[in-house]
């Protein structure tokens, strides 16, 4: 009588191969994971921030285009300060040069619900574009910090018409 002996299960250096493989493939598709969820949010506070610069940035462009002599109160003009608390009353471009707010507020000064944490900065600055000359143009850059510290800028370009 002869007894067969047969190999079953697994061999101790076929199992520590397994446990190798496995794990470097475990660590590269969790690498991938972890490299999407890092700039998952990213888009949103870009998008969030391109919104608001787009919005500040089309409200001062449809100003009239103005200059400083057209600040005289007595002529009907605003003179400051320029503050968000009286943005409802900037009559042309030039006035929101130098304008800031930390919290994005609407012209009625009303805090925009969950925009508390963005700042916006805008500069106005004479410029020659095309064939506009100097003092005819104006460069305006809105700038927006979102809630990670990251910057965004927008720039347009207003001529006198």
């Amino acid at each position: 009588m002869s007894i067969k002996s047969w190999q079953s299960g697994v061999s101790l250096v076929e199992t520590v191969l397994f446990i190798v493989v496995v794990s470097i493939a475990l660590v590269v598709v969790l690498k991938a994971f972890d490299i999407a969820n890092q700039g998952s949010a990213d888009p949103v506070l870009r998008r969030q921030s391109l919104a608001i610069a787009q919005s500040l940035l089309d409200e001062i462009s449809l100003k009239p285009f103005g200059d400083a002599a057209s600040d005289d109160v007595t002529q009907g003009g605003f003179a400051g300060p320029y503050t968000s608390a009286n943005r409802q009353w900037f009559d042309d471009i030039d006035d929101y040069n130098g304008f800031s707010m930390s919290g994005i507020r609407g012209l009625d000064n009303a805090s925009v619900t969950g925009l508390a944490n963005y700042q916006a900065a805008v500069a106005v600055a004479a410029t020659a574009f095309g064939t506009v000359p100097v003092g005819a143009g104006y460069r305006i850059t809105v700038t927006i910090t979102d809630p990670s510290g990251a910057q965004l800028a927008l720039e347009g370009y207003r001529a006198n018409y």
